[in-house]
């Protein structure tokens, strides 16, 4: 009996030796396989007060432009100008043959002298017969008659000038002269060539200094925009340029208008700015890029850019979190500055994110900034 006891008590010993032993080879399995922390630079965030563009881009175009379409049909007898040249409010261009429009302004007029003729007419009739009324030697109704031939004539004498103010003008119409003062386009027409009132196009005329110069602006940066338009003369506080490439157009620019509204599908709202364009550099329709300098007294957060990750289109950097554990945290870019980036939104001063390693990096990683010591050499 007792050395059924004593072996029973062996086994039972052994068992937990062996499952102490499994137990620490298990465990020691488990931190084995655990990933090491990873080794990265670690940056703190802070404000920073810099000088930065802001760049949007922009389209040029006239301030003041109007495509010439003719009032009266006919055809075109004259060209004035040459393509390309600078031209003066109320300058000819183009001329269409006024023979027939002439002819009708004759017409107009002698019609309206026969009218005038018959309205002195009925006027002497109408005042022989109220002479003759004094004297009871008429009948009421002829008197009336003449009143009402006389009221008749004076508003055929009313419609003849109408009609010659009519004529007249489509004679002023033939003669197509520049609405304002600037540089005209290559002519689509030709001397000979017929045209149609109202849709053959026969150029453009626009001003070419100042240029207009449309960027969309965020809505949130509105209130800043409608400041630095009050300050338009200041240049302290933000500077407009003009770059194509690589090459900035050495005149500054400034805010002409602010848009009435902000669009809602994009959220923006249209800005205005002229540039002076003294040497005819500009023209309209180029497209370039506008760049606004920031206001050196507001603090921005500025990190190096490769902090940042891009995942679908999406911008993170990795925050360290407690136990040395980072964290993907999504933010919004704003201009680039060299090496650098400022941040609009998602970190704020104090946060400490990783700067060199983030390629090694996933949600929950673990780091260290201690550099591991190099594997020791084989002899």
């Amino acid at each position: 009996m007792k050395a059924k006891n004593s072996t029973t008590l062996f086994l039972t010993g052994l068992s937990a030796v062996l499952l102490f032993a499994c137990g620490d080879k298990k465990e020691a399995q488990q931190q084995a396989a655990a990933p090491p922390p990873v080794y990265v630079s670690v940056t703190t965030v802070k404000d920073t007060a810099a000088v930065y563009y802001d760049e949007f881009p922009a389209a040029l175009t006239a301030l003041n432009e109007v495509k010439l379409t003719p009032q009266v049909n006919g055809y075109i007898t004259g060209v004035y100008f040459k393509d390309g040249s600078k031209v003066a409010k109320g300058q000819r261009l183009y001329s269409i043959d006024q023979q027939v429009y002439g002819a009708n302004l004759q017409q107009a007029i002698a019609n309206l002298q026969v009218q005038e003729t018959n309205l002195l007419k009925a006027q002497k009739d109408a005042e022989r017969y109220h002479e003759l009324d004094k004297h009871d030697a008429i009948a009421k109704q002829q008197v009336d008659y003449a009143d009402a031939a006389l009221d008749a004539a004076r508003k055929q004498v009313a419609a003849a000038k109408a009609n010659v103010s009519a004529v007249r003008a489509n004679v002023g119409f033939a003669v197509i002269r520049a609405p304002f003062s600037g540089t005209i386009g290559i002519s689509q027409v030709k001397a000979g060539q017929s045209v149609v009132a109202g849709q053959t196009v026969l150029n453009t005329v626009s001003t070419d200094d100042p240029v207009a110069v449309d960027i969309n602006v965020n809505q949130k940066d509105i209130f800043r925009f409608a400041q630095l338009q009050q300050q338009k003369n200041s240049l302290h506080d933000s500077t407009f340029l003009l770059v194509f490439g690589g090459e900035v157009y050495p005149e500054p620019g400034h805010i002409y208008l602010i848009d009435r509204a902000v669009d809602p599908q994009t959220g923006t709202i249209k800005t205005r700015l002229l540039f002076p364009n003294r040497a005819g550099m500009l023209k309209a329709g180029m497209n370039g890029t506008v760049r606004v300098a920031s206001n050196a007294k507001t603090s921005s957060i500025i990190i190096p850019f490769k902090a940042v990750t891009e995942q679908l289109g999406e911008y993170f950097t990795y925050v360290v979190g407690d136990s040395s554990k980072v964290a993907q945290r999504k933010v919004e870019l704003g201009q680039q500055i060299g090496a650098n980036v400022i941040i609009r939104s998602g970190l704020q001063p104090g946060d400490k994110i990783v700067v060199e390693g983030v390629q090694n990096l996933r949600q929950g990683s673990v780091i260290t900034t201690t550099q591991p010591a190099p594997p020791a050499q084989k002899k």
